[in-house]
């Protein structure tokens, strides 16, 4: 009897964890693709167009970047925005871009580190992650020491995105995981 009732356990777990899968197959689908951080479906959505920017003050945080809080990269405009969930700007600055750039369109923080060294051989702290284009991983850092105005060497794909240490400190208290980070042109 004990082979039997734990055959049936055992078939049960099997019935159970598949699914488990169909049901996460089936959610998956149904999330717009904009949402999942799918380059070519955002960047159509996203990138048609540049959001719109106040020609007298810009720094002002571009139309059309998103709702509720999050980090707003520009490509174009090589500047951050760190809005708070009532849609004000907690802090903006420049940055500077590795040599690839993420797609315009909506990802979220996915990981962080406190130190770690750059593709350019820099050391870098306040590492945030937030996607990867052609196996080049994209994400905020500044870089510690007295390397904050080394040029990175153009032939290597860096997805560094370099910021002072003072915003990167910013940028480390504020996009914890899980926070989006919106890139517009």
């Amino acid at each position: 009897m004990a082979g039997t009732s734990s055959g049936i356990v055992a078939g049960l777990a099997a019935a159970a964890l598949g699914t488990v899968g169909f049901l996460a197959l089936q959610a998956q689908a149904t999330v717009p693709a904009s949402l999942r951080g799918d380059p070519a479906a955002s960047a159509s959505a996203a990138a048609a167009r540049k959001a719109p920017r106040d020609r007298h003050n810009p720094t002002a945080l571009p139309g059309n970047s998103g709702t509720g809080e999050r980090v707003v990269y520009s490509v174009d405009d090589d500047r951050v925005w760190l809005v708070t969930p009532g849609n004000r700007v907690r802090h903006t600055f420049e940055v500077r871009p590795g040599s690839v750039d993420p797609p315009p369109g909506i990802y979220w923080v996915t990981s962080r580190s406190n130190t770690a060294t750059g593709t350019d051989g820099l050391p870098v702290e306040h590492v945030v992650r937030f996607t990867s284009v052609n196996e080049v991983v994209i994400g905020f850092s500044a870089v510690v020491g007295n390397g904050s105005g080394a040029m990175a060497d153009p032939s290597v794909k860096t997805g560094g995105i370099r910021e002072a240490r003072t915003d990167g400190d910013a940028m480390w208290q504020f996009a914890t995981i899980g926070v989006p980070v919106v890139v517009i042109r």
